[in-house]
């Protein structure tokens, strides 16, 4: 199999209605995205061990975020949780930039080292950080969406350093139990749209560099 084969299924499915998504699936090849010992699993629609306790989501799921937050050419991204940077890489093919959040060192290396095979770091248009994600990163706001790719515990732990962060009409699309959900920022306030039956780890909140 190839991206261009996984791209295709996941369009056949109706997991990938955008021409551009399913363009940048086909460039940005997940398996570049995988450990060695699971790269002959890279075009299977399941997650995947990156190490550390996290995974690269199922290629399903990283459609429908990715729909559901519709990025646009001029928008600049905020990536909350970029794992293996696979997402981050999708959304630098469609977007203007994307900043990188990854709380776990090894896995901000493993995900920079792989985004940087397709130039984008070269190019400025993408810059990964070891932050905790909960904060956001003000020194790079405003944003125009941020996608999470990790699990909040409930809807009231959803920080409002994101709301903070993102620009007036702005996107938010993270997952918070077992559910999707996509906040719209309107008038400072969050228009939420739930969609169900979903998995993920949940996502690490660290203040251990803090007084």
């Amino acid at each position: 199999m190839s991206s261009k084969n996984l791209a295709d299924l996941l369009k056949e499915k109706g997991h990938l209605e955008s021409e551009r998504i399913y363009d940048a699936f086909c460039k940005i090849d997940r398996k570049d995205f995988v450990l060695p010992d699971v790269q002959e699993y890279a075009y299977e629609d399941a997650p995947l061990s990156i190490g550390s306790g996290q995974t690269i989501s199922q290629p399903s799921v990283v459609a429908f975020m990715i729909e559901k937050l519709d990025p646009q050419k001029s928008d600049k991204v905020l990536d909350i949780g970029c794992g293996s940077g696979w997402t981050t890489a999708l959304l630098a093919e469609l977007t203007k930039e994307v900043i990188a959040i990854e709380i776990i060192p090894e896995l901000k290396c493993f995900g920079e080292e792989n985004v940087s095979r397709y130039g984008f770091i070269k190019e400025g248009k993408v810059k990964v950080f070891c932050e905790n994600g909960y904060k956001g990163l003000l020194e790079e706001a405003p944003y125009d969406k941020i996608l999470v790719s990790a699990a909040l515990p409930e809807m009231g732990e959803v920080p409002f350093i994101w709301n903070e962060q993102l620009n007036e009409g702005g996107v938010i699309v993270v997952p918070v139990k077992n559910s999707i959900y996509k906040l719209t920022k309107k008038n400072g306030e969050f228009i939420q749209e739930e969609y169900s039956g979903f998995s993920f780890v949940p996502l690490v909140n660290s203040d251990k560099n803090e007084e």
